[in-house]
């Protein structure tokens, strides 16, 4: 019989390669910077200085030639710039995606809420007695054999009606999803990144849906003194800009994307720091900057209520702590029903995750 064998540990056989190490300070960087290959490598030559990532055997030419040759990085042959590719940009999504959604795994059981069980795409831990109608496969065969033998014992063993355990199952929705996000000057003010978190808590959110829920979509929504959409792939490169904050614009943007979409269940989820500040009054832009201005305040109101009445629930996620502005939150949420989370940077991505994780168990009898 052949038993355990044992072998004297070997660190080097379970620590990263220096390219590895490297790619994630490198794809970290990129997030940073917009997306800009040669201001995240400017940052990693300065970081290498200090920390020392690199040594005689493998030096910072070394991973640029490797970011090259694994299609990570390109390069202008005519001025000898760099750029990022699409693998770059897939990487970012699945760094964030890991960072993210590892944090949320760690977090305390039942953070998940579910309403009702039965049957559907993905097993729960609840079991259940059998009832006439249910279906074969929800039988739960080891639950039903162990409360045979505790009911008639080993002896005289035999399966009744009454041993059978059903096996619970939450149904997973399809759903359409616009995340907006704001972009406006105020998402680096007071010296504080705002958008870096959200950005990357967008491109999680994107990694999330397309590879775990293919038939889901999702639009992203970017919103200043105008909004318009952007695609997955320019999530990296966003940058605020010296705007005001157009929710209006913004919110009638994600309803109709979402007036398009042929899945019975839509939602909103809308990142923000700041109070609605700008309207669009024909080629005019009304702007007020120094309080919650009532005509602007009004026309989100309306808003709301109008994806109320199409049962398109909204999301806020309010990056700032400011108790000026939780009032309008309180009456906006109010008007739609939906709901309002004053979330710090470093949870922002456990509570968007969440919430989307429970909006997608609509489970069933």
């Amino acid at each position: 019989m052949i038993g355990y064998q044992f072998f004297s540990y070997n660190p080097s056989q379970n620590e990263q390669s220096k390219f590895d190490q490297l790619l994630h300070i490198f794809s970290q960087l990129l997030v940073y910077t917009n997306g800009s290959a040669e201001e995240s490598l400017s940052w990693m030559n300065e970081l290498d200085k200090q920390y020392h990532f690199t040594d005689d055997e493998y030096g910072m030419g070394d991973f640029i030639e490797d970011l090259k040759k694994n299609g990570y990085l390109k390069e202008n042959e005519a001025d000898g710039s760099f750029q990022i590719t699409a693998k770059s940009e897939q990487t970012i999504r699945k760094k964030s995606l890991e960072e993210i959604f590892g944090k949320l795994k760690k977090a305390d059981k039942g953070n998940h809420s579910t309403f009702k069980t039965g049957q559907g795409d993905e097993a729960s831990a609840d079991t259940r007695p059998f009832q006439f109608g249910d279906m074969l496969e929800q039988i739960d065969f080891t639950e039903s054999i162990r409360n045979a033998q505790i009911n008639r014992g080993v002896e005289s063993f035999s399966m009744q009606e009454d041993d059978l355990q059903i096996r619970e199952s939450d149904f997973k929705t399809q759903t359409s999803t616009v995340l907006m996000i704001d972009i406006s000057h105020s998402m680096i003010l007071y010296g504080e990144d705002r958008i870096t978190p959200a950005k990357k808590v967008a491109m999680a959110l994107c990694e999330l849906i397309t590879t775990r829920y293919p038939k889901d979509t999702i639009d992203i929504v970017v919103f200043g003194n105008d909004a318009w959409s952007i695609e997955i792939k320019d999530l990296p490169y966003l940058t605020v800009g010296p705007y005001h904050t157009n929710t209006v614009a913004g919110l009638e943007l994600a309803m109709d994307l979402l007036r398009r979409r042929k899945n019975p269940n839509k939602q909103i989820f809308m990142i923000t720091d700041g109070k609605p500040t700008c309207l669009k009054i024909g080629n005019q832009y009304y702007k007020n900057s120094f309080g919650l201005d009532r005509k602007v305040v009004n026309r989100c109101i309306n808003l709301a209520a109008q994806c109320k009445k199409l049962k398109i629930p909204i999301t806020t996620f309010m990056i700032a702590s400011d108790p000026y502005l939780q009032q309008f939150v309180e009456e906006f949420t109010e008007m739609n029903n939906g709901k309002a989370y004053f979330a710090s940077l470093d949870k922002l991505g456990s509570f968007i995750f969440k919430d989307f994780e429970s909006g997608k168990r609509k489970n069933v009898f």
